[in-house]
């Protein structure tokens, strides 16, 4: 709670009153176009993630017997819609927002192309609107068009041509998102010729380097090879070499989720917590390691697949254990950032000051929560990544509640948590239903908790993932063929989804009582990011190097992947491929 003028107020924001009232302007007052494109991202954002989130709780429901409410040919389209909802249009959405507020803010520009915003709002929508209708024909016969292939799009199961498109879109839009970023940044330059790039810029121009690189594969799977499969005009495709396109983008996609949150902890969340950031150094050398290490990696989702050398598979192997390395970098930074500003806030003692951290402010305890979950997923991340043991949990139920932790809690919860902290600074409203708000992150938290653990477990146990009927009586697998704890796991599973959604449906009631409540001429929210303890300038300059990074890193990945790819090219790359079948729009 805090005072304005003696107007009691209730943001749940990290309000600093003791500013001058010119610095404590809301966002959207000071740059009104950014916060208008940043509204517009995260309405659509939340859309798809109410409709991802009620998909997944028909899964919940249905893959463990308890309601079963579609047919199990309809759960593959229900699970397609799942997955695209929530970790292609919520995660790619949210996205292009934050950091459009993140580069607006710390280069203190109103848009200066706001038509190229409006541009590439438009085609990631107009492709969003294309995947969904070709997913929504799965399950309504009077749309001519079907899509059950997952998220992981590759041969030699089928989409509707439509989907393809709309993917395309998406991932074009993208990049004209970033192309959008590096504009500005051009702009600040020419401006600023000798300094350092401030920290959350630089976050967002390193990730989205990263992103061009690793969507050149899945660019060319879609528009030279998906495309033209579907529409008939080629008659097959190898599905080894489209696998391995997507895969060249399917791992580092996960951090193009991951890095927004990791912006988000070593940004904000220490001024959440009432202190300041404790190396920004660090960070900047962070996100130039997952820049550099994160593409060459995919081949570890392919352990199982024969066409490829397992020399390859060791190298993939190996550059995935380097990137254990930024992950342990972000616990160092973070919690001695958080420990800084417990205790500046009175906190004592060797576990003391965890007391002192705001746990009563959903943005912080949000963000902390999806931390402690990302940690708990990096350790099962680890055992994916290993080459023996990968096999004894491959394509099962231990893979998705693997990233349920990291995609489903550590960007999803961050997500939601640090909007409760954005709103009011887009909106100009304070925001409403607090209570709600603080409850809405624990609850998330305890519901993953219990799914995510029973997944795992039911892998370890061999039950197969992407399986829609929950048992398989003939064969002494599924949940009624382990021997023991089985009704438990299959609860725990029900329950915890169920949590889920209850926790997205309060989520989805806090933001739209805000958005809908009448914006406050006298609210003032002070959204500026302290300076770090150890500034950019006691780092060295050549973090900055932008061009030396991407060089870098694009020469890892023609080591990586040149002499695979051209061998399966070599091959053919129409072959051995499966027959085509061609649908009408």
């Amino acid at each position: 709670m805090a005072t304005i003028d003696d107007t009691t107020t209730e943001t749940g924001t990290d309000e600093e009153y003791a500013t001058p009232p010119e610095d404590r302007q809301a966002f959207v007052h000071r740059y009104p176009s950014s916060a208008r494109i940043v509204r517009w991202c995260f309405a659509v954002a939340f859309a798809a993630l109410a409709g991802g989130g009620l998909f997944g709780v028909i899964q919940a429901l249905h893959r463990t017997g308890y309601v079963q409410i579609i047919s199990n040919a309809d759960y593959y389209t229900i699970l397609t819609g799942h997955g695209v909802l929530m970790v292609l249009v919520f995660t790619t959405f949210f996205i292009a927002g934050l950091f459009l507020w993140a580069v607006t803010d710390s280069f203190e520009m109103d848009l200066p192309r706001p038509q190229l915003s409006m541009a590439w709002f438009g085609l990631i929508l107009f492709g969003t609107v294309l995947a969904a209708v070709a997913i929504i024909g799965g399950l309504i016969q009077e749309i001519p068009a079907s899509a059950d292939v997952l998220f992981t799009f590759y041969a030699p199961m089928q989409a509707h041509v439509i989907f393809y498109i709309g993917a395309a879109l998406i991932i074009v839009g993208s990049w004209v998102a970033g192309a959008n970023y590096f504009l500005m940044y051009r702009d600040w330059r020419q401006e600023n010729p000798n300094e350092r790039i401030p920290l959350r810029s630089f976050m967002v121009l390193v990730t989205f380097l990263m992103w061009y690189l690793c969507t050149i594969g899945v660019a060319v799977e879609v528009v030279v090879f998906l495309i033209p499969w579907s529409l008939g005009i080629i008659s097959q495709v190898d599905p080894l070499f489209t696998r391995t396109l997507f895969w060249f983008f399917g791992h580092p996609v996960v951090y193009f989720w991951l890095m927004p949150a990791y912006l988000v902890w070593y940004t904000i969340m220490p001024k959440l917590a009432g202190g300041r950031l404790f190396s920004d150094g660090l960070a900047r050398i962070v996100f130039v390691l997952f820049l550099v290490l994160s593409t060459p990696t995919g081949f570890h989702h392919q352990y199982v697949d024969p066409g490829i050398a397992e020399g390859f598979k060791f190298v993939a192997m190996t550059n995935t254990m380097f990137l254990l390395l930024p992950s342990l970098l972000t616990a160092f930074t973070v919690v001695a950032s958080l420990e800084h500003g417990a205790r500046q806030s009175g906190g004592t003692g060797l576990f003391g000051w965890l007391k002192a951290l705001p746990w009563d402010n959903p943005a912080f305890s949000g963000c902390a929560l999806a931390g402690l979950m990302f940690a708990a997923g990096g350790f099962s991340g680890m055992i994916n990544a290993g080459m023996s043991i990968n096999y004894l949990i491959h394509n099962t139920l231990w893979v998705p509640g693997h990233f349920h932790l990291t995609v489903g809690t550590a960007f999803a919860l961050t997500a939601m948590a640090i909007t409760y902290w954005l709103l009011p600074q887009l909106t100009g409203k304070r925001l409403q239903k607090y209570t709600m708000a603080s409850i809405q992150p624990y609850l998330w938290f305890v519901g993953m908790v219990l799914m995510s653990n029973a997944m795992h477990r039911a892998g370890l146990a061999g039950i197969p993932r992407r399986t829609a009927d929950p048992t398989y009586p003939n064969q002494g697998i599924g949940f009624e063929g382990v021997v023991g704890g089985v009704s438990e796991m299959r609860l725990q599973i029900a329950i915890g989804g169920t949590i889920l959604f209850i926790s997205l449906l309060m989520f989805l009631y806090v933001v739209g009582a805000t958005w809908l409540s009448a914006r406050s001429e006298r609210l003032r929210v002070n959204g500026a990011i302290p300076t770090p303890l150890s500034p950019a300038e006691s780092s060295p300059q050549v973090l900055d190097n932008l061009k030396l990074w991407a060089v870098i890193a694009v020469l890892l990945v023609v080591l990586t992947y040149g002499l695979p790819l051209g061998a399966m090219a070599a091959d053919g790359v129409l072959s051995p491929g499966v027959p085509a079948v061609p649908m009408l729009l």
